[in-house]
């Protein structure tokens, strides 16, 4: 079988790309991951994909124009024969000829219900709403923030007593089932 070449975007811990790294160790997994990038050199994912043997790249984005960093990144992204892109954290907003040229092979992971919640904080924001149920949502990227046809939604109950931290982290181990299950399906088509 031959799989597909995946790229990881991160901007942190990185704990997305660490479960779709363990996913595509899996020989039936139809990707592998090529090379794990991030806008901050010292993003803790980047030490953990070293440890599995995952080529990185990192450089800051500080002093430099969104569309001239977006250009040395998909530079790095083609080098690596990427074939598609997942988001796994990445806090930055991307230049809209960069989404325009992953157009339908770049993916996110959003922790919310889309298209309810978009953009940061949304832990708090659901409970502040008082909702039943959170969750989190697979997409294809587009322009416009955590915008973009749904691939897959995970939901999970908010209990009596949740805080950000504990609703969090139920909506965290969604995430780390779902993505690489949403991937899978795209890179089958």
């Amino acid at each position: 079988m031959t799989k597909a070449k995946l790229a990881i975007l991160i901007s942190g811990r990185g704990s997305n790309m660490i479960a779709l790294a363990e996913a595509a160790r899996d020989p039936a997994c139809p990707f592998e991951i090529v090379r794990v990038l991030s806008n901050d050199p010292a993003a803790a994912g980047l030490a953990e994909a070293e440890r599995r043997g995952i080529p990185i790249w990192a450089h800051s984005h500080k002093g430099l124009k969104r569309a001239d960093y977006d250009a040395l990144l998909d530079a790095e992204l083609r080098a690596a024969g990427a074939e598609y892109v997942a988001l796994a954290g990445y806090m930055r907003l991307l230049s809209p000829g960069f989404v325009a040229g992953w157009a339908g092979r770049m993916v996110n992971i959003h922790p919310s219900l889309l298209p309810a919640y978009k953009g940061l904080d949304t832990h708090n924001r659901v409970l502040a709403a008082g909702d039943a149920e959170h969750g989190c949502t697979v997409h294809l990227v587009t322009a416009e923030l955590d915008d973009g046809p749904i691939l897959g939604q995970a939901r999970v109950p908010v209990l009596p007593g949740d805080d950000e931290e504990s609703l969090a982290a139920r909506v965290l181990a969604e995430e780390h089932r779902l993505y690489a299950r949403c991937l899978a399906d795209l890179v089958s088509r």
